[in-house]
């Protein structure tokens, strides 16, 4: 189906009306008549990576045909279409992928300021680039903090040849201390460190090992993820060919208590299920994220949230590059207010602070699953995976490591 012309039926899920949206702008005027959007980020999604690594389901490529120029004029286009929704100064701008410095310099400067253009946007705003080491050189370092950007998320993900092997990334390990040395020698005020634990033939040493080679970098930032067998990947077809095998839980177990405590030991502040930062580090867009706020996303397959309406632009950038200046869409959701309570609960306890007891009370007093919604948290509370003591209900540390299975019971 030609989804851009064809558009997206979707029903409201409380009114029952249907219609079809065909385009970011019709999601957005969509979101305007349950309220008063009030857009406090930007996701910009730049597709383009030297290689595609075999775990990752985001929508990146190699992209033989030079198409740079064209992505970054579209983008603009498709930002100043946007403009008329995003009425308040954007406090965070994401930029993702992909591997946004795959642009060559003089077009990622093109992009960040033609953006600064199009949208309004605090003059406090958090910029954050993702980043792959060996696209850090000089240039690009000094290039980055020229454009004011506050934040660079590194993609290290291991510092072991055999792990990155494993997971087919094609850096060399040393790039990420190179890459780190540049940008702090360039001004960057912030840097991230992606990781990933529970590789295929991972041990719990492998994974201390990282952690210390990460550490010893000393940046502001870590992110840690378990490694997700996601749904059509190239990894997940090779574990169920047998061509490659998950560790066991109990190492998966154990590599995540190492994460857990050494980063607490080396005085990381965990502030979300696998987010650790210095005091006055943490990732602004990320908050955002978690809090279930409004933000509006730019570039194929780059998802946006407004007032319980989810969508996401069509995610081939050929039929991307076609239509304009509003991204069409591939995927609509119109959530009922049970569906916002659920959200609500499934990010704001993935933040280690918790929700506001009040806050709960107020959910569960909303939509259709609130007495089952209460009897899952007092099942949690009584088995140790929530905690709901004093002024706020959250996760446990036990929680934490189960949090899947928890958040989704009350989704």
């Amino acid at each position: 189906m030609d989804i851009s012309v064809a558009g997206v039926r979707v029903s409201d899920r409380d009114t029952g009306a249907a219609t079809t949206i065909r385009s970011a702008e019709g999601a957005a005027e969509a979101a305007q008549t349950r309220g008063s959007p009030h857009y406090e980020g930007l996701y910009v999604h730049v597709p383009f990576c030297r290689h595609k690594c075999h775990y990752c389901d985001f929508y990146s490529f190699v992209d033989s045909e030079n198409r740079s120029a064209a992505f970054v004029e579209r983008l603009l286009a498709e930002a100043a279409a946007a403009a008329r929704f995003v009425q308040s100064p954007l406090t965070s701008v994401f930029v993702g992928g992909g591997t946004p410095t795959m642009l060559p310099p003089m077009l990622l400067r093109e992009m960040v300021e033609g953006l600064r253009a199009r949208l309004p946007m605090a003059a406090d705003v958090e910029w954050t680039i993702e980043a792959n080491p060996e696209t850090v050189d000089v240039a690009m370092a000094q290039e980055l903090r020229g454009l004011g950007v506050r934040r660079v998320s590194l993609g290290a993900q291991s510092f072991d040849r055999s792990l990155l092997r494993a997971l087919e990334r094609d850096h060399d390990p040393a790039s990420v201390a190179r890459a780190v040395s540049l940008l702090r020698a360039a001004g960057v005020p912030q840097i991230n460190l992606d990781l990933i634990f529970a590789a295929p033939g991972s041990t719990v040493e492998q994974c201390a090992s990282d952690l210390r080679a990460a550490i010893s970098l000393q940046t502001d930032h870590l992110s840690a993820y378990g490694l997700v067998y996601e749904p059509n990947t190239p990894l997940t077809m090779k574990l169920r060919q047998g061509v490659v095998q998950r560790v066991s839980d109990d190492n998966e177990a154990a590599q995540y208590d190492c994460v857990v405590e050494t980063l607490a030991a080396a005085g990381f502040e965990r502030y979300e299920v696998s987010n650790w930062s210095r005091a006055g580090a943490q990732c602004l867009h990320n908050l955002l994220y978690w809090r279930n706020g409004d933000w509006f996303g730019l570039g194929p397959s780059a998802s946006s949230h407004a007032q319980g309406v989810r969508w996401r632009n069509v995610p081939r950038l050929g039929d991307w590059l076609a239509e304009g200046p509003s991204s069409p869409v591939q995927d609509v959701e119109l959530l009922s207010e049970d569906g916002q309570v659920g959200e609500a609960f499934m990010l704001g306890l993935r933040v280690v602070g918790g929700m506001e007891r009040t806050r709960v009370e107020q959910l569960l007093e909303r939509g259709s699953g609130g007495p089952k919604r209460r009897a899952a948290i007092e099942r949690h509370v009584g088995s140790g995976l929530l905690s709901q003591g004093g002024t706020h209900l959250r996760l446990t540390d036990r929680g934490f490591q189960l949090a899947d299975s928890v958040l989704m019971d009350l989704l």
